[in-house]
């Protein structure tokens, strides 16, 4: 008995990478999922937002399906859906072809633009299609986002695209490379605005529109293991002669260059997104807990506190150095729940001796930026023992125009024995990146808080707190560089660092008499590692009166403050004249 005619068939189109099959979105009753060879339901893919779910591997998204799973029911607004391509070299057979695709696909064109809300939050969207063309960028598809881009400017709206492209549209020639100018110049413009662009990377994101608008968001994520790049795999080979490492080009291996801000997983994407547009969609307001804080609630230290017995400053440095004293992972966890964690420097790497991203602080939108050692060994090699790297202090500088052109306080949780002092970090340029920081901190227009949770050695610390208030923990330390380090360079020995605290003037109390510091965030007695959730209390009660007052101080009057604050150390004092 012929069975056949029952059962539909499931067509597999093949398409090579450079790690190996990638599979279509799936047609039929069953498709085959080409990372685990696995018959899958069709339903059970949809359900699972295409994703297969035996292995967890990725099916390419149809637009309309995208704009579906992500957007609230019923909100989705398209714009310019008519709009479709010309042939504007009079290319042999292109008109043909674009109608072909048409009826097969329904789309008129590459991409879907529209207006819709993601929780509630009202966002412009912008979704490729593989299907049509690979998604490749012409006139209509680069008219199309700059469309949707100019509009959101208009509105005052946050934009997000989705892209996926083989690169610019060869029948168009020369007029396709000009969408990559023409959609940028519109971004540049959104930008200047101050308004929010956030840019997701979907497998494959390749050549003329990762060179443009793709690369451009404020914000850039990517799904896992998604190709990205401008000159596709096969080209590189053919190129240089050389098979590529598995996993190079994809989004992983952008987030440790430095490129992707964090990769979004699907089943993730409406959250993720929702909270960023949440923490962009309005102005910065300190909220009303803080703004009614009294005087009785937290009084501000004008010395250090008292504690007993004055600990020394050798002491201060121990304690400063305790294994298992709060890192700054633990003070973001405690402080920062909802913290979205953003990578890389957009020039090389990533370094994981600094975590920066955003996060509520008592319902207002902060920057936070922490020097992050680890809290166990295998943590501390990855995180560099907490010495940056060039690519640290840059990403660091990254987020911070970042909260400038949105608005948002700056916190910096400072604890490092130094920058790194390696023979890469000196190739890549240390000495210039804190430099560049020092020199941008100075003139942005945001409040700025820095905070000394343990150690503050040398540029590598004041990389992070040129501040408009510096506070320290009760036993931290801040110094021109370790007790060790100032020893041997003075006399030649370092065993008499407890000496060398004495004369450094490193610690809370003395740094605050300087004017140094603004101000002392007690410690639990005996210090912070004994009672973490007490240190936690006493920082966050801090926070919150400091950004109350800097909240009253903005835009250049702030900056000139803090530049008054800087010009004044080490300034002499005036002369008396005589009589």
């Amino acid at each position: 008995m012929m069975l056949g005619k029952y059962f539909k068939k499931t067509v597999f189109r093949k398409e090579h990478t450079a790690d190996g099959v990638v599979p279509e979105a799936p047609q039929g009753i069953l498709k085959k999922c080409n990372a685990c060879k696995g018959a899958i339901f069709t339903e059970d893919v949809k359900r699972n937002l295409y994703i297969c779910p035996k292995c967890g591997n990725y099916f390419r998204v149809h637009a309309y399906r995208r704009i579906e799973f992500l957007l609230d029911d019923g909100s989705f607004e398209e714009w310019d859906q008519g709009m479709t391509a010309g042939n504007p070299l009079g290319f042999p057979g292109y008109e043909e072809k674009v109608r072909a695709l048409q009826e097969r696909t329904g789309l008129t064109e590459a991409v879907v633009t529209g207006k819709g809300r993601i929780n509630g939050m009202e966002t412009v969207i912008g979704v490729c299609d593989g299907r049509f063309m690979m998604a490749s960028m012409g006139e209509a598809v680069g008219e199309k986002i700059t469309r949707a881009v100019e509009r959101a400017t208009k509105l005052s709206l946050p934009v997000i695209l989705f892209a996926c492209s083989g690169g610019a549209r060869m029948q168009e020639g020369i007029v396709s490379l000009m969408q990559m100018a023409k959609t940028s110049a519109a971004l540049k413009r959104h930008s200047d605005a101050g308004l929010l662009y956030v840019s997701v990377l979907t497998d494959p994101t390749t050549g003329g529109v990762t060179a443009s608008w793709a690369m451009l968001g404020d914000i850039i994520l990517a799904e896992p293991h998604a190709l990205i790049g401008f000159a596709g795999p096969r080209v590189i080979e053919q190129t240089i002669g050389q098979k590529l490492p598995k996993g190079f080009q994809r989004a992983e291996f952008l987030v440790e260059h430095g490129f992707v801000d964090r990769i979004l997983p699907r089943e993730e994407a409406k959250e993720v997104l929702s909270e960023i547009l949440r923490m962009h969609g309005k102005d910065i307001e300190v909220s009303s807990e803080v703004l009614t804080l009294g005087d009785g609630d937290v009084k501000r230290s004008l010395a250090a506190p008292e504690t007993g017995e004055k600990t020394s400053a050798w002491d201060c440095v121990q304690k400063a150095r305790k294994k298992d004293r709060p890192v700054g992972e633990d003070y973001i966890r405690e402080l920062f729940p909802d913290f979205i964690e953003f990578h890389g420097d957009r020039l090389y790497g990533d370094d994981a001796a600094i975590i920066g991203g955003i996060a509520s602080f008592d319902g207002t939108p902060v920057t936070v930026i922490a020097e992050a050692k680890g809290a166990d060994t295998k943590e501390n090699i990855r995180r560099n023992f907490g010495m940056p790297s060039p690519e640290g202090y840059r990403k660091a500088l990254r987020l911070m125009r970042q909260a400038e052109k949105f608005r948002r306080p700056i916190i910096t949780l400072i604890d490092t024995s130094g920058a790194y002092p390696g023979l890469e970090a000196e190739a890549h340029g240390q000495g210039e990146a804190i430099a560049r920081n020092l020199f941008e901190m100075s003139r942005l227009t945001v409040p700025i808080i820095a905070v000394i949770t343990g150690e503050g050695n040398s540029g590598g610390a004041l990389a992070l707190a040129v501040a408009d208030r510096v506070l320290m923990l009760e036993h931290a330390v801040y110094a021109i560089l370790s007790p060790e380090g100032f020893a041997s360079i003075l006399w030649k020995d370092a065993s008499r660092h407890d000496e060398a605290c004495e004369l450094m003037k490193m610690t809370a109390e003395d740094l605050l008499n300087l004017g140094v510091i603004d101000d002392v965030v007690p410690e639990p007695d005996g210090g912070a590692h004994l009672a973490p959730a007490i240190a936690f209390r006493q920082l966050d009660r801090c926070l919150v009166r400091q950004l109350a007052e800097l909240d009253r101080m903005r835009g250049p009057a702030l900056a000139a403050a803090r530049y008054q604050k800087f010009r004044a150390m080490g300034a002499p004092a005036p002369q008396k004249e005589e009589q």
